[in-house]
C-alpha cells in the first residue's frame, strides 16, 4: 500500500483549514485516511504557534514505515527540524513568461528605432556644416 503524508482540506468556502493525515495515495484528497497527524491553518499569522501543529512522533513512525510526504508537508517537516533540509533548484523561477518576453522585445525594438531616429537628424546637421 503506497502511503502518503499529506494535507486534507476542511473548513468552509474561502476559509481553508487542513488536517495533516497519513493516507493511502489512492484515496481522495479529503477522503478516507488512516491517522490524523496534525493541523495547518493558513489564515493564522506565520509566526503563530497555532498555524502548524504536528505530532512529530507519529510522523516519524509513518516515515519509518515508508510513507512519502508531499512537497508542502516536506517543507513543514524541514521547518520543524524533523527531516534535513534539501536543496531545491528551480532555474525557470526568474525567467519571465512568454508575454512579458514579447513585451520586452517590442520595447527594446521601439527604443532602438527612437535612438536611430534621434541619431539621423544629428548626422544631417553635422553633414550640413
Amino acid at each position: 500500500m503506497a502511503m502518503k503524508i499529506r494535507l486534507a482540506r476542511g473548513g468552509s468556502k474561502k476559509r481553508p483549514f487542513y488536517r495533516v493525515v497519513a493516507a493511502d495515495s489512492r484515496m481522495p484528497r479529503d477522503g478516507r485516511f488512516i491517522e490524523k497527524l496534525g493541523t495547518y491553518n493558513p489564515l493564522l499569522p506565520k509566526d503563530s504557534e497555532e498555524r502548524v501543529k504536528l505530532n512529530v512522533e507519529r510522523i516519524q513512525h509513518w516515515l519509518a514505515q515508508g510513507a512519502q510526504p508531499t512537497d508542502r508537508i516536506a517543507r513543514m517537516l524541514e521547518a520543524a527540524g524533523v527531516t534535513p533540509k534539501t536543496e531545491r533548484n528551480n532555474p525557470k523561477k526568474a525567467v519571465p513568461g512568454k508575454k512579458a518576453q514579447d513585451r520586452a522585445e517590442a520595447k527594446a525594438a521601439k527604443a532602438a528605432e527612437a535612438a536611430a531616429a534621434a541619431a539621423a537628424p544629428a548626422e544631417e546637421e553635422a553633414a550640413a556644416e
